[in-house]
């Protein structure tokens, strides 16, 4: 399987100045075969193929004279970018013609200067000499050297964010790593005030880290649209923006990464609930606590590492009723307001904590569970994710809430 290694990365000015010569030339030639296609998609002709446009706005476009800055840079990254825009049309080709899952995956858009800039360079054009990494046309960069890379790379991306740093990600072949085998498995429940809920009864915080530092954030911004577009104290403050919110980012995802991690060595089965977080983040009212919490992004920690190290990932139904549902003897209440944290089974007895319940009620509907607080009968425990909980409460008959008072 292929994995990502980033590294930062310390260009000096010479560098810096051949690097915005790079990241420009790699903006015109998507910018300009995009505006292409675009043009024949109106005069109603198919898009070119990819040959086409490479032939078009890279080898014809270097003999321009107002392109000939073409020839400045290495032709690697130029070519991999038209493969880019050729991947992105298929993407949406494949989205609008249904043999894509997942969400409808919109057009290419155009490259921005102060957006987040990027290069790609194959064999061809890079090479790993001691401590250094040389790019074509560019020079030997300084690279920070966090971890040993596992095997040769096959391409490097050269990226510059829009706080300005620099990273080094280089695509490596790795071999999964089939950590030991461990008897224990857990249903997570996510929320919004406790971020993660164990079915063990383990309640694990975010930092959140937008919701601590939302003044700031709010002031510069504030201070942001009142300088003047293209002066040098709205250049200074929108590097200070983008440096906030790149601290906000890697807050989010090292405590994601760190949990993740535990989890999966921890357990041999992880159990997650599907949550429509695309549509839930349009409620205007939860929409930033949940984009500060990152759950999409934990999930997909979750199904990579538990690819890499062998253990065993399953997503049950968004529908299934797990916060309303007694773990003990299975008894649905009725609607369950938000505000409710703790509730009494009427058939049971049972006082339950929510968030606790839905983790217990996860994991069960994942197919792996044991036997539930001594009460309720057995639950069976099971490796087939088809499976489902056997319970043999007493019988017992629907109570309404008027009987119950009775």
């Amino acid at each position: 399987m292929k994995a990502r290694y980033r590294y930062r990365c310390y260009p000096t000015p010479s560098h810096k100045l051949a690097l915005a010569k790079l990241f420009g030339c790699v903006r015109v030639v998507w910018n300009d075969s995009l505006g292409f296609c675009i043009s024949e998609y109106i005069g109603g002709k198919k898009k070119p193929k990819n040959a086409e446009l490479q032939k078009q706005f890279i080898t014809q476009a270097k003999k321009l004279e107002e392109r000939e800055w073409l020839s400045e840079v290495s032709a690697v990254p130029l070519q991999q970018s038209l493969n880019d825009l050729e991947q992105a049309y298929q993407n949406f080709f494949n989205s609008c013609k249904g043999k894509r899952q997942g969400q409808k995956v919109k057009p290419p858009r155009f490259k921005k200067r102060k957006s987040k800039q990027s290069a790609r360079f194959t064999k061809l054009g890079f090479s790993i000499k001691g401590e250094k990494v040389y790019l074509a046309k560019v020079g030997k960069l300084k690279v920070i050297w966090t971890r040993e890379l596992p095997s040769e790379p096959s391409s490097v991306t050269i990226i510059k964010d829009s706080s300005d740093r620099y990273f080094l990600s280089f695509v490596v072949e790795v071999q999964p790593e089939v950590l030991p085998s461990s008897d224990s498995s857990v249903g997570i429940d996510i929320g919004i005030s406790t971020f993660a809920t164990l079915s063990n009864g383990q309640k694990i915080k975010a930092p959140k880290p937008l919701k601590k530092r939302i003044r700031k954030l709010k002031k510069l911004s504030k201070s942001l649209s009142r300088k003047t577009k293209g002066s040098k104290r709205h250049e200074f403050y929108r590097n200070r923006l983008a440096k906030l919110h790149a601290k906000l980012a890697d807050t989010r995802t090292d405590f994601l990464h760190k949990l993740s991690t535990q989890l999966i060595r921890e357990n041999q089965t992880i159990v997650l609930e599907d949550l429509n977080v695309s549509g839930m983040v349009r409620n205007r009212k939860l929409s930033r606590a949940i984009s500060d919490l990152g759950w999409r992004t934990f999930r997909t920690f979750l199904e990579a590492k538990s690819e890499k190290y062998g253990r065993d990932f399953r997503v049950i139904d968004r529908w299934e009723p797990t916060s309303k549902t007694c773990s003990c003897c299975g008894f649905k209440i009725g609607k369950l307001d938000l505000s409710i944290r703790e509730w009494i089974c009427l058939n049971c007895g049972t006082s339950h904590d929510r968030d606790i319940n839905a983790a217990t009620n996860i994991l069960v509907a994942g197919g792996l569970s044991e036997t539930l607080n001594g009460r309720g009968g057995s639950i069976r425990l099971s490796q087939d994710s088809s499976t489902q909980r056997s319970v043999n409460p007493p019988e017992f008959k629907q109570l309404s809430i008027f009987d119950w008072l009775e």
